[in-house]
């Protein structure tokens, strides 16, 4: 199996990552097994967050007891240092673990910085001398967040989503952290669900010597396909590059990274993860959505003018109107069949 080193922090892993964010949606029985049986096939590479839900948990129950043989990456979305704190000691907590070998601010809207305002960085560093997280990181969909924290050379990785899908300047950004010697974890590879060939989406990234990709698993033949890989593993040919062209003029339109520069809406709509709820429908527990705050988040898509102006600032060029269409059409027929 092929092993990658997480750019200059010395940690070397699997190159298969296991994303655990799906893992919401099943119990925690199916979820000890899959992560269980990932162990026991070489992956030791695990990402999660203090937002998705028991996600933690599950990884806690599962790894314990190999703890110094894996890799364990988490998140905080928190936005004070109270907060901070506080996502720390639950986290630690949850993954029976007294330390993270990576903790990740959790796509913030602006890049936490030694010394500025909120004091998230400098809770981070502390957090470190500590001995409770040992390399620090930073997710996000921002291009401008991400090419920040790659130029400021202040964070041990990155985590940004990228794909066969993913743009010219997502490749740039790429590349920038290769340059500068940063971890570079790669989520969101099939695309929130749009990509369906992982030998496809595998062998893509596998041209990227320094790209980790943390894979959505919440299935077992899901997680048998990318095991299939460490030793089989598929190579980019002519028919494959030709499918990659095709799935980029068919595809990339309908897929929305979350990144927010749609922001602000003009009659209020929360249209960064609006527009991604027919992937939370999917990826995460549906009792985390269906709530009436939800349902009136969703219905203020009826009061969209199509004023265009998230058109014209969504830099991956989606017709995003229609979109919020769509995915408020699949959540408002899901939330009618709720049980």
């Amino acid at each position: 199996m092929k092993r990658i080193s997480i750019g200059n922090t010395g940690l070397k892993v699997n190159k298969n990552g296991f994303g655990a964010l799906p893992i919401q949606r099943v119990s925690m029985k199916e979820a000890v097994y899959l992560l269980r049986k990932a162990f026991d096939n070489g992956i030791d590479f695990y990402d999660t967050a203090r937002f998705y839900t028991d996600s933690e948990e599950k990884l806690g129950e599962a790894l314990s007891g190999c703890r110094d043989k894996v890799v364990i990456a988490s998140k905080t979305g928190a936005t004070t240092v109270e907060e901070f704190w506080k996502d720390l000691h639950v986290t630690l907590n949850n993954l029976k673990t007294d330390y993270l070998d990576i903790y990740q601010f959790h796509n913030p809207d602006y890049c936490p910085k030694p010394g500025d305002k909120a004091g998230l960085y400098d809770a981070m560093k502390v957090a470190q001398r500590q001995g409770k997280i040992r390399f620090i990181g930073i997710s996000n969909h921002r291009q401008g967040v991400a090419l920040e924290a790659i130029e400021k050379n202040i964070y041990d990785t990155i985590q940004y989503p990228f794909s066969y899908l993913s743009s010219n300047e997502d490749a740039a950004i790429v590349e920038a952290a290769r340059k500068r010697g940063m971890g570079f974890i790669s989520m969101k590879s099939l695309a929130g669900g749009l990509i369906t060939d992982s030998a496809l989406a595998y062998a893509f990234l596998d041209q990227y010597d320094h790209v980790l990709p943390i894979w959505g698993i919440q299935r077992e033949n899901e997680l048998d396909e990318f095991i299939s890989y460490q030793t089989n593993a598929p190579e980019m040919n002519s028919m494959m590059w030709k499918k990659v062209e095709e799935e980029r003029k068919s595809l990339s339109g309908d897929f929305c990274r979350g990144c927010g520069y749609c922001m602000p809406c003009t009659v209020g709509i929360q249209i960064n993860d609006c527009n991604r709820m027919s992937l939370f429908l999917k990826r995460a527990p549906l009792s985390v959505y269906f709530t009436e705050e939800w349902a009136e988040k969703m219905k203020l898509i009826e009061n969209c003018v199509h004023c265009n102006q998230c058109i014209d600032k969504c830099p991956y060029n989606l017709n995003v109107p229609d979109l919020l269409k769509r995915n408020y059409d699949d959540f408002m027929e899901a939330w009618k069949n709720r049980s």
